[in-house]
C-alpha cells in the first residue's frame, strides 16, 4: 500500500513539473502577462503597394492592407473591452523604417500611436476607431501619390530598433509586418558567407531554389537571412501579405522558409507567415493572433 501511494505522488510531482507543450512555430516557454498587450504594426511601403505596377482587380493591395489595420485594431480594442477598467494598461502603435520624408506622414503615425489606462474616458475608443479606420488609408494613398517608395529596412529594424520600439517586459508584445515577403533595401544590402540581409526574386533563381527539393538546398548550401537579433523570446510575430513573383511555383514556400528559419534563429517567441488573403479570410486569424486563441 506505502508502494502504491508513493508512486501516485511521483507521478504527480512529475506532472506538476512537466513542461507547458510547445506550440507550433513557437521557440519560448517564456512567462508573460497576457492581460496586458502591445502591438505594434510595421509597414513596408515599396513599390509593392503600387496600383500601376502591382495591380490586383479582385482588391488592390494597399486596400487589403488598411483592412488588415483595421482588423488588427478590432482585435485590440476587443482585448481592451474584455478587461476590468482598472486593468487597462495597453498600447498600439505604427512603424516606418526608414521614416518617409514627408512630414504628414510623421503626424499620422504620432495619431496612430494609442494607449489605455485606467483613467481612459469610453469617448476614447471611438477616438482610436476614427483614426484607424481613416489614417492607414491617407497614409497608403499619400504614399502612392509621392510615388518614390522608399521601401522598408525591416532587417534594420529588427537588428537597430525592434528592442526598443516593439518589446516591453511587462506585456504580450505582438508585431504585426505587412510585406509582400521579399526583403530589400539599398543601405542594407550585405551577405555574410552564404546568408543575406536581403530576398529578392533574382536571389531566388540565383541560389536555385526554383525545384521542389528547395528545402535541402537552403539547407545544404546555408541560405538565409543573416541573423538580426540574438533572443527576441519576448516577441510575437504575424506576418501578413506574402505575395510571390509568378513564374516559380515554390518561390512563396522559400520566402516562407527564409523567413521561418530567421525567426527560430532569433528566438522569437512565436510566429504566423500568411499570404495575402482577402482581409474577410484573414480576419479571423489577426483576432485569435491578438486574443491569444
Amino acid at each position: 500500500m506505502k508502494n502504491i501511494f508513493y508512486l501516485l505522488m511521483i507521478i504527480s510531482w512529475v506532472s506538476c513539473c512537466k513542461k507547458p507543450p510547445t506550440l507550433p512555430g513557437t521557440n519560448s516557454q517564456t512567462e508573460i502577462d497576457s492581460n496586458n498587450i502591445n502591438i505594434s504594426i510595421l509597414i513596408d511601403l515599396s513599390d509593392r503597394i503600387d496600383p500601376a505596377t502591382n495591380p490586383n482587380p479582385t482588391m488592390q493591395y494597399f486596400q487589403r492592407d488598411t483592412e488588415y489595420i483595421k482588423a488588427i485594431e478590432k482585435g485590440f480594442l476587443n482585448h481592451i473591452k474584455s478587461k476590468k477598467i482598472i486593468t487597462y494598461d495597453d498600447q498600439m502603435q505604427v512603424f516606418f523604417n526608414p521614416e518617409p520624408s514627408d512630414p504628414k506622414m510623421n503626424e499620422f503615425t504620432k495619431e496612430l500611436k494609442v494607449s489605455f489606462n485606467k483613467d481612459t474616458p469610453k469617448s476614447y475608443f471611438d477616438s482610436v476607431e476614427k483614426k484607424y479606420s481613416e489614417l492607414p488609408l491617407n497614409i497608403y494613398q499619400s504614399a502612392i501619390k509621392d510615388g518614390k517608395y522608399i521601401g522598408s529596412d525591416i532587417w534594420e529594424f529588427f537588428k537597430n530598433k525592434v528592442n526598443d520600439y516593439c518589446i516591453k517586459k511587462d506585456k504580450r508584445n505582438i508585431l504585426f509586418i505587412l510585406t509582400d515577403g521579399y526583403m530589400y533595401h539599398e543601405n542594407t544590402r550585405f551577405s555574410e558567407g552564404s546568408k543575406t540581409s536581403y530576398l529578392t526574386t533574382k536571389l531566388i533563381k540565383a541560389n536555385n531554389l526554383t525545384a521542389s527539393d528547395f528545402k535541402n538546398v537552403i539547407e545544404k548550401n546555408k541560405f538565409g537571412f543573416v541573423k538580426a537579433n540574438e533572443d527576441l523570446s519576448l516577441l510575437e510575430v504575424i506576418v501578413l501579405g506574402i505575395n510571390p513573383e509568378k513564374g516559380n511555383p515554390f518561390e512563396e514556400a522559400v520566402i516562407k522558409e527564409y523567413w521561418e528559419n530567421w525567426f527560430k534563429e532569433m528566438k522569437i517567441r512565436s510566429y504566423q507567415i500568411k499570404s495575402a488573403d482577402l482581409p474577410s479570410n484573414l480576419e479571423p486569424v489577426i483576432l485569435n493572433a491578438i486574443s491569444g486563441k
